[in-house]
């Protein structure tokens, strides 16, 4: 049975980005959880574009509506394209993707200097991993023993991932927030900036590297809280 606090506050939707899973969120579901919020993160093979949007669609059937969807990294590509979705009410993005219809998650970094952590890479089985050094690249603010972890957790993508597109821009339609990383190695800090002010975002910048939601999961969860209260809001004047 569905407790009253629940079924009044907008779901979560975690959406993760290459080199990584679900579980990098695991700093911040527990206070959501806490504060009365449905949380799933979805989990997805960064195959396909379209694969990983589609396993997110799926997810969005799991939890009540309206829901929040956020992405980090190339997470936010996902949720760009799956948050036209009509359960999803707003986005949230962390230091992350955000093509608009002509762009690809690819493209769109080309328009900045490539950041350090692809000098850390290898392309193997049709994969790119990156290598253990890397890490400090992707978590540098993190303990030995967290980049460890995120190191060994972290899972491949296809190696064109990145050139796949699909149709839906999300944040030309939705509210958006966005989380910039400032001494992010793998998503140009500029790009960040550039992103956020086009899609018009509320805008929280932190300095932190690639992970802000394990670095500083405080104000990553308080960005999700602020976003839920809008939507709640908006939901209470409809």
């Amino acid at each position: 049975m569905k407790s009253k606090s629940t079924e009044t506050k907008p779901s979560i939707v975690f959406c993760h980005g290459i080199w990584a899973d679900g579980s990098c969120f695991n700093k911040v579901i527990p206070t959501l959880q806490a504060d009365g919020h449905h949380v799933i993160a979805a989990q997805y093979g960064l195959d396909t574009f379209a694969g990983d949007v589609a396993a997110v669609k799926r997810t969005l059937g799991r939890v009540s509506s309206p829901a929040i969807l956020v992405g980090h990294s190339y997470g936010g590509s996902v949720i760009t394209a799956a948050g036209t979705d009509d359960r999803v009410a707003a986005l949230v993005y962390i230091a992350a993707l955000a093509p608009d219809a002509d762009e690809t998650s690819q493209s769109q970094q080309e328009k900045f200097p490539v950041t350090d952590v692809f000098s850390h890479i290898e392309i193997a089985a049709g994969r790119i991993w990156m290598l253990p050094d890397g890490v400090e690249c992707f978590a540098g603010d993190l303990s030995e023993q967290e980049k460890k972890v995120v190191w060994a957790t972290h899972f491949a993508p296809a190696a064109d991932l990145f050139t796949q597109k699909l149709d839906g821009v999300a944040w030309r339609s939705k509210p958006t927030s966005y989380i910039v990383a400032t001494n992010d190695r793998t998503v140009q800090p500029e790009l960040q900036r550039f992103l956020a002010k086009r899609m018009g975002a509320t805008t929280h910048e932190v300095a932190s590297s690639h992970v802000p939601m394990l670095s500083h999961p405080e104000l990553v969860i308080n960005v999700i809280r602020a976003a839920a209260k809008a939507v709640q809001g908006a939901i209470a004047k409809a």
